[in-house]
């Protein structure tokens, strides 16, 4: 009796975030569907290397990659804009499943066309594989992101309520495009609970928002910030809560000045990765730049 009612509540979540998923996706004004055909795999591959300007010869993905990833059973999605003269690609998303105990969705690659920020093309793809996975009987869904994109992770931890798991330095190696350029690829794991309060509540557009000033006044105290010339000032602190900014466009930085991009990508490695290591927890990203993180008593 209890398993019956267990699936029947995992049904009504599925259903539920499909309506909110197609909600989404029109007032982003796409079409979001699942990709299985060369031409549209193709196409991911091309978008991918428009937006990070791989080149052909060092693609993101490939078709044929995309194409097997689909017959496993992953999940591999395009957003299409009809506003011009056909259907056009302007964003797509693909992950796969982890261990069959995990019950999780590892989304690798999400894109969207940088002409078409500030639609809400994004939040509509990941809403999209969220529904997905859930019809799936997935659990959650991970990904990374670069602890230095301050719109990331504005995004991530507070559009769509992601936590983060874990810091993970140097995961991908060297990549060979203009984004990541020559900085070392660092990246936050975060975990998306895709039946969470707090996941539904982003789900219908209330973001998970937090205060870094409220936090200030109340006893937080500043590990890493800029100074006067946009460099790394760390600052030791033992406080209970801490924060942690970052800069306002380290994009920008790794072009015009590529050694205040790295010393970033150490401050913040050391700092905000040393306190995940000993069991801190994020509470959440101030769109003005601050992680608030804290820290947990040890039993």
């Amino acid at each position: 009796m209890s398993g019956s009612v267990a699936v029947g509540a995992r049904d009504d979540t599925a259903a539920d975030a499909g309506r909110t998923a197609a909600a989404a996706a029109a007032a982003a004004g796409v079409g979001i569907r699942l990709l299985d055909d060369m031409r549209d795999l193709a196409a991911v591959r091309a978008l991918y290397e428009g937006i990070w300007h791989t080149g052909a010869t060092n693609p993101p993905v490939t078709a044929d990659l995309l194409r097997a990833l689909v017959q496993a059973g992953g999940y591999v999605a395009g957003a299409f804009d009809d506003r011009g003269v056909g259907p056009e690609l302007v964003g797509a998303c693909f992950g796969f499943f982890g261990p069959p105990t995990a019950r999780n969705l590892h989304s690798h690659i999400a894109g969207t066309l940088p002409r078409v920020r500030g639609r809400q093309l994004g939040f509509a793809l990941k809403l999209h594989q969220r529904a997905w996975a859930l019809r799936h009987g997935a659990d959650t869904i991970t990904w990374t992101y670069d602890p230095l994109i301050r719109r990331n992770a504005h995004f991530n931890l507070g559009r769509l309520a992601a936590s983060v798991d874990a810091y993970l330095p140097r995961l991908y190696g060297a990549l060979d495009d203009s984004i990541n350029r020559d900085d070392e690829t660092d990246r936050i794991l975060v975990r998306w609970e895709l039946r969470s309060p707090q996941v539904l509540e982003a789900a219908e557009r209330r973001p998970r928002l937090v205060d870094a000033a409220a936090a200030r006044a109340a006893g937080a105290v500043v590990a890493v910030q800029p100074d006067a010339s946009d460099a790394p000032c760390v600052t030791a602190s033992d406080a209970g809560t801490v924060l942690v900014g970052v800069p306002a466009d380290i994009e920008r930085l790794r072009e015009t000045d590529p050694p205040c991009a790295a010393d970033w990508r150490l401050a913040v490695r050391d700092v905000l990765g040393a306190l995940l290591e000993n069991g801190a927890i994020v509470r959440g990203f101030d769109r003005a730049g601050w992680y608030i993180v804290d820290r947990q008593e040890r039993s």
